[in-house]
């Protein structure tokens, strides 16, 4: 490697993973910072786009956008050294979105490590806008702040309170970060997932109770009543539909996971409870904010979170495998720097 590339995390195509030369970051925009990256968290976008299953995607693509990192010289606000957790949505500004406080579902948004490249790879320029001071975490820990915000801006879009039944549907890392956070408002979670393992591991490292494969027995547990607040975090469409008679009459349903079907349910059935349905996507700052407080807090156990550390050239041959088999997996983190 010359003065001039460094070594990137690419996704070749669809199956191939390789690090490759990349140029060296020279021209960074009015605005934009330069940031060394530390660490990067792999998510089940990251897996998609090595599986192919992206639907929105062009190859070769840097991928990573979980990201901590510091930043590298003196500027905008920032001084060189600053740790800092950056958020990947790429806003536009302009949009009728934007303009009502929700960059988050901005109609040009761009999501580094998707619609344009990531940050797996030794420096990463962002906007000024998208970065946030992580003092007082780890590197590691501040690249897992951005997938637990997904969790907690559901749960503030939910409205849970500490009187609320609620059910997560998924027990992915979605889905724990959203059970977390529902928890923290004082909410009695009960878990969802036809993984025994995804379960007894959601038991063991954060003391949910043993939870359920069926979603009768759930339901059960409410003597049929439902629950007031449903999360659903399973990316499936079937599981989708089928949650909607767990929800008890005044309830919420909220659709953290995104699946490329139609969803269907009756009609009658939603209007008599008087159902909110609810969309949730991405994250905004508070939710950013409301994670890295619970870390330091010691509300969250971040080493629970975090099943592996990597390097990147090791990943070279991991990334295939942690793709095939996710099942006791909640997060691997590709380290880069201190």
């Amino acid at each position: 490697m010359s003065h001039d590339t460094m070594q990137a995390g690419v996704v070749v195509e669809p199956g191939s993973f390789a690090v490759q030369d990349r140029p060296v970051i020279t021209d960074v925009p009015d605005g934009w910072v330069l940031i060394d990256i530390c660490a990067v968290g792999l998510c089940g976008t990251d897996y998609h786009i090595f599986e192919g299953k992206h639907p929105f995607l062009e190859y070769p693509r840097v991928i990573g956008h979980e990201l901590s990192g510091r930043v590298a010289r003196d500027g905008d606000g920032w001084g060189a050294g600053d740790l800092v957790v950056v958020n990947p949505y790429l806003s536009c500004g302009t949009c009728r979105a934007c303009k009502r406080g929700k960059p988050n579902c901005c109609s040009n948004i761009e999501v580094l490590g998707v619609h344009r490249d990531g940050g797996l790879a030794p420096q990463l320029a962002v906007p000024a806008q998208n970065l946030y001071p992580a003092d007082g975490l780890t590197p590691l820990q501040a690249a897992m702040v951005e997938f637990l915000a997904i969790g907690a801006h559901a749960v503030r879009r939910s409205d849970v309170t500490k009187a609320d039944r609620v059910l997560v549907t998924g027990v992915g890392p979605i889905g724990i970060g959203t059970a977390l956070f529902a928890r923290l408002m004082g909410a009695h979670v009960t878990l969802l997932d036809l993984s025994t393992e995804r379960l007894a591991m959601a038991a063991d490292r954060f003391g949910f109770d043993s939870g359920y494969t069926r979603l009768e027995a759930a339901l059960a547990s409410t003597d049929g009543e439902g629950f007031d607040v449903v999360f659903d975090a399973t990316g499936h469409g079937g599981a989708i539909e089928a949650g909607f008679p767990a929800v008890a009459h005044g309830g919420t349903y909220v659709l953290v996971s995104v699946v490329k079907d139609d969803i269907t349910f009756n009609d009658p059935e939603f209007h008599k409870r008087e159902m909110r349905l609810i969309g949730s996507r991405n994250a905004l700052k508070a939710d950013f904010d409301w994670v890295m407080s619970s870390f330091r807090d010691n509300l969250i156990d971040a080493d629970a979170l975090c099943s592996d550390v990597l390097s990147l050239d090791a990943l070279t041959t991991a990334l295939g495998k942690l793709a095939a088999d996710r099942a006791g997996l909640i997060k691997a983190v590709v380290k880069l720097h201190d």
